[in-house]
């Protein structure tokens, strides 16, 4: 996450729990940063004019008051993507359309240039039935195919063998068995799916991964439907 992103996301989450505080070791572990990153960040808003102030008290932190802020009226493209993946979840359900035209007007709010981002990342996603649930996953993997930074992974396989390796981020597969992040290893020197609790650690390189092209004869999947995520428009 970018540092505009993570001014915007401070906001919010101060937002999400007013007039309670948020202090800054939860705020530095939330958002994977640290405590005085998040001590910046806040003063760099308060500059900005947002109302921010700080208790000082034992189990105080930063507060914002919430009636002299406007909510966000915008969405992020993780955000659309992430809204979409749920919504798939709705499929046969009574609910599937109502879920549809709520996605149509999160599409409408948002960016010309974020809604075409929107639709890259969601065309970079692809699931093979009902994608099961999985544990928490590091911020710099989620962020991974937008980021488009070549990450290094330490990596466990099903033979319990442990490797590490630079990949260059080309998407996800969600899957009956879990989650994974498909990219081009420059180990294998091909394109492989890792699934993502197997990933013991990871961290996003300074080098930038040039643009592949992924066929959907590239990914390799067990017998199934594999479709592409698709944005409504």
């Amino acid at each position: 996450m970018n540092r505009t992103d993570r001014l915007y996301a401070i906001v919010e989450e101060l937002r999400a729990v007013a007039p309670r505080p948020r202090s800054a070791s939860w705020l530095a572990a939330r958002f994977e940063v640290s405590r005085r990153t998040v001590e910046r960040d806040i003063t760099a808003l308060q500059q900005a004019g947002v109302p921010v102030w700080a208790e000082p008290r034992r189990t105080g932190g930063y507060c914002l008051d919430r009636s002299r802020t406007l909510p966000p009226v915008n969405f992020s493209p993780d955000e659309a993507v992430a809204v979409a993946v749920a919504l798939g979840g709705l499929a046969g359900t009574p609910f599937a359309a109502g879920g549809s035209t709520a996605l149509r007007k999160i599409l409408a709010a948002m960016r010309d240039d974020d809604a075409a981002a929107a639709h890259d990342l969601a065309s970079r996603v692809h699931l093979l039935g009902t994608p099961a649930d999985g544990p928490a996953i590091p911020g710099v993997l989620a962020d991974a195919i937008s980021a488009r930074r070549v990450l290094r992974l330490r990596y466990t396989d099903r033979e319990d063998a442990a490797t590490t390796r630079d990949v260059e981020p080309l998407g996800f597969v969600g899957s009956s068995t879990g989650w994974y992040l498909l990219a081009w290893c420059r180990l294998r020197d091909g394109i492989r799916a890792f699934r993502l609790d197997r990933v013991d650690r990871v961290t996003a390189t300074a080098e930038r991964a040039p643009r592949r092209v992924v066929r959907p004869e590239d990914i390799q999947v067990p017998d199934g439907d594999l479709r592409t995520l698709t944005l409504l428009g």
